[in-house]
């Protein structure tokens, strides 16, 4: 099937066209070009872009957000260097270095871009937009091989290099109402080659414009305006910046009747499925309409819409606010957390509880306690108790030391370390909880680095606290890995002011059991005068009074032996925690201050989104 193009239009109606000019068939076409060609090189030629004066204007800075987001936007990528990697950060960055090229740049003019499929007119609505035949159409598909430029004013070659037209493309309109119409100084008129083109290279080049310029009128006609290439290639993608878009459905004069507007309809209920929004109401949003390049019909209105949108001169600002917000839309799967991720006090104290436990905090107060009593009892405790003690332990081998680390199985020592581990990897998974998955395993990173030596640095918390079980080594040699011994023996508890009260009692109802005792020896070997009575008082007194005092110091050191052992655990407790603080819980603050900072900016970011309004 031969392709209809918008200069096949009219064919067999030359009663239509008021000179009464028959111009059907190709040979008519191609005098009608010539004629034109020569016409075009019998006027003056304009002044080349690159001949005159440049009058390059500075970006007059815009009001408004969009520097402040552009700002937060460079924070966001220099904190979160980093933490991402350079895929993830390379839109943003793209956007930023156009954005400052943008801004480099004259603010005074507008680029806007003409794109469509094959034969969808779009060459010919340039042309009749810039009043003469400054783009080539014809049959020969495709027709535009390199994209146009047409400017209405001076001052745009900064704007042209950036899009690298070379100056031999570059075009001013006809002298005439066109040239002439104020509304449209200022205006830059670029047309591209076609984006379904067999020639990769065009469709390369449509890509690499249509990110540089400001604004874009996309040209449909009634046969391809539903094509999925465009909708899912280039109108999906860019639903963003549908305030910069534009939507023209050309070649209107093919349709019958209403059939233009139920094509509109159905192209305005696709754009909507593409989630462009659609400036209807006064709202912001595409603009969508139809008109016939070939007749004239409707490119006056089209005219009179680019002349306000030119006028405006906001068309950049607006494209690179579309721009920030598609860049945002991209990054939030790894700045936007589910819930509230941190470090609460629940897991914190959940943590000491487990370094504590591992360390064996609670077991040392134990022993503390006991080593309390003990001592109370060695100190106040009647001597032939003590002498019984003696004998009892005369055999058993070595000092308690010895005995705790003898006793200490190496499953114990490993389930120690396991503890920690544990503890370790609950907390990080607590604080990374609901995070985007780069900053959580930046958090477990930072915990597991710094859990590196967390259970020799508590295995040397709990020698200096002496908990039960430590080995003088500190460690204990499994093949070529060291073990922590997290336990020990608690120092020598002090002696309150009363034990020596309590001693000296002690040592005089051991005196009256030896004063009766020998009183009553006396007596039975006749050395003394008989009297079995008082001796025998003494003695009882001393037998009875001996065990009364111990029980009683037993009694009175119990709240104290109780008050020193939780001490000792309080105090282990306490190193522990502090040891976990420093080398875990910090490190793991600080990545989460980390990530509420870039969270800060990328909410400024996307705080004055245009997408979401």
């Amino acid at each position: 099937m031969t392709a209809v193009t918008d200069e096949d239009h009219g064919k067999g109606d030359n009663a239509g066209k008021p000179d009464g000019r028959w111009d059907d068939g190709l040979i008519a076409r191609r005098a009608a070009a010539a004629e034109a060609r020569e016409a075009e090189e019998t006027a003056p030629p304009p002044p080349a872009e690159d001949d005159a004066d440049p009058q390059v204007e500075a970006y007059a800075p815009a009001d408004g957000p969009l520097p402040a987001r552009l700002d937060a936007l460079r924070e966001l990528v220099g904190l979160s260097r980093a933490r991402l990697d350079r895929d993830a950060l390379a839109e943003a960055g793209r956007v930023l270095d156009e954005a400052a090229a943008r801004q480099r740049l004259s603010s005074r003019h507008t680029v806007i871009a003409v794109a469509g499929a094959t034969g969808s007119g779009k060459s010919t609505l340039f042309n009749a937009l810039a009043g003469a035949p400054i783009s080539d159409t014809g049959l020969r598909r495709p027709t535009t091989s390199q994209p146009i430029a047409c400017s209405w004013t001076d001052g745009a070659a900064g704007l042209l290099d950036r899009l690298a037209i070379p100056g031999r493309l570059r075009r001013r309109p006809h002298p005439g109402p066109a040239a002439f119409d104020e509304a449209l100084q200022g205006l830059v008129l670029v047309d591209l080659p076609d984006h379904d083109s067999a020639a990769t290279e065009h469709r390369d080049q449509v890509d690499r414009v249509l990110a540089l310029v400001d604004a874009v009128i996309w040209v449909v006609d009634p046969e391809k305006y539903a094509d999925a290439a465009l909708h899912e290639r280039y109108l999906r993608p860019l639903a963003g910046h549908a305030e910069v878009t534009f939507v023209v459905l050309n070649q209107t004069d093919r349709l019958p009747g209403e059939a233009a507007d139920l094509v509109l309809d159905d192209l305005r209920r696709l754009l909507d499925e593409d989630g462009i929004a659609l400036g209807e109401h006064g709202e912001p949003g595409a603009t969508v309409m139809s008109l016939s390049a070939l007749t004239g019909d409707g490119v006056p209105e089209l005219r009179e819409l680019i002349g306000r949108f030119v006028s405006d001169r906001t068309a950049a600002t607006r494209r690179l606010s579309a721009d920030v917000d598609a860049a945002a839309a991209r990054l939030r799967k790894v700045y936007v957390a589910e819930g509230r991720p941190g470090l609460g006090e629940r897991a914190r104290e959940e943590f000491t509880d487990r370094l504590a436990e591992a360390v064996g905090a609670a077991a040392a107060g134990q022993a503390a306690e006991r080593e309390w009593r003990r001592n109370a009892s060695r100190a106040c405790g009647t001597p032939w108790l003590r002498l019984w003690r003696w004998y009892e332990n005369r055999g058993l081998p070595g000092s308690l030391d010895r005995m705790g680390q003898a006793l200490t199985p190496p499953e114990e020592e490993l389930t120690a370390r396991q503890r920690v581990e544990q503890a370790v990897r609950i907390v990080a998974d607590d604080a990374a909880d609901g995070l985007p998955g780069p900053w959580a395993q930046a958090v477990r990173e930072a915990a597991f680095t710094g859990a590196q030596g967390l259970p020799e640095a508590l295995d040397e918390l709990a020698v200096k606290a002496g908990a039960p079980g430590t080995s003088k080594r500190g460690g204990t040699e499994t093949g070529k890995s060291t073990v922590p011994q997290l336990g020990g023996r608690p120092p020598k508890p002090p002696r309150p002011k009363w034990w020596p009260a309590a001693v000296l009692v002690q040592v005089s109802m051991t005196l009256l059991q030896i004063f009766g005792g020998l009183w009553l020896v006396g007596q039975i070997i006749g050395v003394l005068e008989p009297g079995l009575v008082v001796p025998a008082l003494i003695m009882l007194a001393g037998v009875v009074g001996g065990p009364l005092v111990e029980w009683a110091c037993a009694a009175a050191i119990r709240g104290p032996a109780r008050r020193y052992g939780q001490d000792a655990e309080r105090r282990l407790r306490e190193a522990a925690a502090g040891c976990g603080r420093a080398r875990v819980l910090d490190p793991v603050a600080a990545e989460l201050v980390r990530y509420r900072e870039v969270r800060e900016r990328y909410v400024t970011v996307t705080e004055f989104s245009t997408t979401g309004r």
